[in-house]
């Protein structure tokens, strides 16, 4: 277990909430990136896989909350992009 990849992890952690936050306050697409967001899921993803078959510890949570996060925000993403086509109409 690296004190440096868990440091990393919440880091990266601490800046969902407020981005999840930001998204569900806006109702808005402006700022985000869609593939930006799934280019993230698919490092999370990568991370796990890398703990399941290469070096299993506790770290894996860290990537399990951070990936979480961002589906989270990847679901408000469409929700705003539905709320704009919405107010569009």
């Amino acid at each position: 277990m690296s004190v440096f990849e868990i440091i990393m992890l919440v880091c990266f952690g601490v800046s969902w909430p407020v981005s999840i936050y930001k998204s569900y306050v806006s109702r808005s697409t402006k700022g985000k990136s869609l593939i930006f967001l799934y280019i993230v899921s698919a490092g999370y993803v990568a991370g796990i896989l890398h703990k399941i078959f290469y070096h299993f510890d506790g770290v894996i949570v860290f990537y399990i909350i951070n990936l979480l996060l961002v589906i989270a925000d990847i679901a408000l993403f469409y929700r705003n992009m539905w709320i704009e086509k919405q107010g569009s109409t």
